[in-house]
């Protein structure tokens, strides 16, 4: 248990941003699962559109601090790969 104010104040905002990191992490791979289903189903369209909701989310996501921004330029390389016509 926290002794001090400040150690009180802590757990109550890593308890919150837990919470936040764990909506967006979901967020993030729901986004990636989609986007992989259409990939596979071929839907060019459909791709294309969840490639760009995807790369917005990830976007969201690098200027809360959630992902890495490295990170998130690796995902968001392979979505637009997987969004070439072929």
């Amino acid at each position: 248990m926290a002794n001090t104010k400040s150690a009180l104040k802590a757990a109550r905002k890593t308890v919150r941003l837990t919470e936040r990191n764990r909506r967006t992490k979901t967020r993030l791979k729901t986004l990636r699962k989609r986007l992989g289903s259409l990939v596979v189903a071929k839907d060019v369209a459909g791709a294309k559109s969840a490639a760009a909701s995807y790369v917005s989310a990830m976007d969201k996501a690098v200027k809360s601090g959630v992902v890495h921004r490295n990170a998130a330029a690796r995902a968001k390389s392979v979505a637009s790969k997987h969004t070439l016509v072929k």
